[in-house]
């Protein structure tokens, strides 16, 4: 990285007013409207207007416990809601939230092709219009509607709605994130992959995050379970996305096996704020043979060590390490690329899963309670031993990034972030790009 670059960078974090994350469940102080019959008239014993009141505040610590006790945090997962509506029974309680989400960003000395930072993006070889841009986007915005019940026969039952507005080819689009119901420790519906584990990253204003991460959604049926406080895991089916280069005598068939994530999760520290995740995915990935008129299979795998770990109150490091094969659809900077499979370089007759790893290690250090600064570095490669498909193939992308978050108030927060990244083909030509930008939130 140029010394001009990082003496930028370095200015920059210094001068910018910026930085923080999730509002936390110590200090979630949401309004709660208890809808239901009310009393008409001001009894006259003072016995009675007291219990009147008590049962009222113990009906909004119950719905305020229901949203607590059901909010997930973690990478790109929406706040806590500010309002919170609840029968005075507590047998159900919803709420609207979501955010409006500003991003002001500028490439220079090389550009990514897309308004998120994917170094997959970056043209090899660049040109007179790839040397800066400007990007502005709102897309990321979203709009959530959650609703709790509690059920005397399915017991707690958490029903999940989010959208942003990143749809369609130019976006503005609106576009499901999540749609899902949990009950009885299953998921039915759309949520995040059970391959992601989004506490293993910290936060970035950059949609994507970082290269190697298995950040994304998915159409799924999981079950999950907890073993006291340390342990938990995880096994789902959900809908396979395929990502493959066909050639001429190949072509995609419609798939006939679900991808089958799992994990398996050990928790520790003070509050479990400490974890270690194994996971793993399975898949079997169908195409048709042109000349031979005949479908075959491919079978895909991959293994996933991730966490975090808390150290004292302030700071918190990440991990992330990947490696498989026909995985490139979980990964952020593969997705979409065609390298889940590719024709067999020896076997021009045949298919073959194309294998890959990646990794990224990260740190975020609380300031204060308000202010917080994060850093790390990822890496992707694609594995030529076995050959490859054309010498423009993805071969090496790296991922560097660091920024600042602060709240201005527990709602509104301003962050500020610098993006480096690399993007090598099979043919060992290469290309960087790198981009400053600033983010304004709003969550409510």
């Amino acid at each position: 990285m140029p010394m001009k670059t990082i003496r930028f960078l370095i200015a920059a974090l210094l001068v910018a007013t910026t930085v923080s994350a999730q509002n936390t469940r110590d200090d979630y102080q949401p309004v709660v409207y208890l809808l239901g019959v009310q009393r008409t008239t001001v009894n006259d014993d003072a016995m009675n207007d007291a219990e009147y009141c008590k049962r009222n505040q113990m009906a909004i610590d119950r719905a305020v416990l229901d949203f607590v006790e059901t909010h997930r945090g973690g990478f790109e997962q929406p706040y806590l809601p500010q309002m919170i509506f609840s029968s005075r029974t507590n047998k159900i309680a919803f709420a609207v939230g979501g955010n409006v989400n500003m991003r002001v960003g500028y490439d220079f000395k090389g550009v990514v092709n897309n308004r998120d930072f994917i170094p997959a993006d970056i043209p090899i070889p660049g040109n007179y219009n790839t040397r800066q841009k400007l990007m502005m986007d709102a897309s990321t915005s979203t709009i959530y509607f959650k609703a709790v019940a509690n059920n005397s026969t399915l017991g707690r039952v958490v029903a999940m709605f989010e959208a942003d507005f990143r749809g369609g080819s130019s976006g503005y689009t609106p576009r499901v994130r999540l749609a899902y119901v949990s009950l009885y420790g299953f998921t039915l519906g759309r949520d995040v992959t059970t391959f992601c584990d989004l506490n293993s990253a910290p936060q970035t204003i950059d949609f994507e995050g970082p290269n190697s991460y298995t950040f994304g959604y998915s159409t799924m049926i999981r079950y999950s379970h907890s073993f006291g406080n340390h342990f938990s895991m995880g096994i789902a089916a959900e809908m396979p996305k395929v990502s493959a280069t066909y050639g001429e005598t190949m072509t995609s068939l419609h798939q006939r096996m679900p991808d089958i994530p799992m994990y398996f999760q050990f928790n520790w520290g003070r509050r479990a704020n400490s974890h270690v995740r194994v996971s793993g995915v399975l898949r079997n990935m169908y195409y048709h043979n042109l000349s031979a008129d005949k479908n075959y299979s491919e079978f895909g795998w991959g293994v996933q060590l991730s966490g975090n770990v808390a150290i004292g109150e302030r700071l918190n490091t990440y991990i992330n390490g990947i490696y498989g094969k026909g995985i490139a659809s979980y990964v952020q900077d593969l997705n979409g690329s065609g390298l889940d499979m590719v024709v067999g370089v020896d076997n021009p007759a045949s298919m073959k899963t194309v294998p890959m790893y990646g990794w990224m290690a990260a740190a975020k250090f609380n300031i204060t309670r308000w202010w917080s600064v994060s850093g790390g570095y990822s890496e992707v490669v694609v594995d030529r031993k076995e050959g490859y498909w054309s010498p423009s193939q993805y071969k090496k992308g790296q991922y560097i990034f660091a920024n600042m978050f602060c709240h201005i108030t527990p709602r509104f927060e301003l962050a500020v972030e610098y993006l480096y990244g690399t993007h090598k083909n099979m043919a060992r030509n290469k290309n960087s790009a790198n981009r400053i930008q600033a983010m304004v939130k709003y969550n409510f």
